[in-house]
C-alpha cells in the first residue's frame, strides 16, 4: 500500500506524501463532550456558558484588540491576562456608574 500513496515523480526528485493522523487520546473527546452535553443537566449548564463566558472573551478580543499575548513566559502571560481581566471589571463598574452619575 505505501508504493500506491507514496511514489516518487520521475526525475523531478519530489515525493507524493501521505499524512497519516496518529490520535493524542484514546478516547474520542469530541464524541465524549456530545455525550456530556446531550444530558439534559448539563445542557443547562453548558448553555450558560455562552451567557457568561463567552461575553467576556468576546470583548477582550474585539473591543478591546488582545487577539494574542505579546509577552512571553507563563508567569508574564499571566500577568497580562489579569491586566486585561481588571480592565475588564472596571468597564463593567464603569458602565452603570456612568449611567447614574453622567460621568
Amino acid at each position: 500500500m505505501k508504493e500506491q500513496c507514496i511514489n516518487r515523480k520521475e526525475g523531478k526528485g519530489e515525493f507524493r506524501a501521505l499524512l497519516i493522523p496518529q490520535r493524542q487520546y484514546k478516547e474520542n473527546l469530541s464524541e465524549k463532550m456530545r455525550k456530556k452535553i446531550d444530558n439534559p443537566a448539563y445542557r443547562e449548564i453548558y448553555s450558560r456558558r455562552m451567557q457568561i463566558i463567552e461575553p467576556v472573551f468576546a470583548n477582550m478580543t474585539y473591543c478591546k484588540g488582545m487577539d494574542r499575548f505579546t509577552l512571553r513566559t507563563k508567569k508574564k502571560v499571566n500577568i497580562q491576562w489579569l491586566l486585561f481581566a481588571i480592565v475588564h471589571n472596571i468597564w463593567k463598574c464603569m458602565k452603570p456608574l456612568s449611567l447614574k452619575y453622567g460621568i
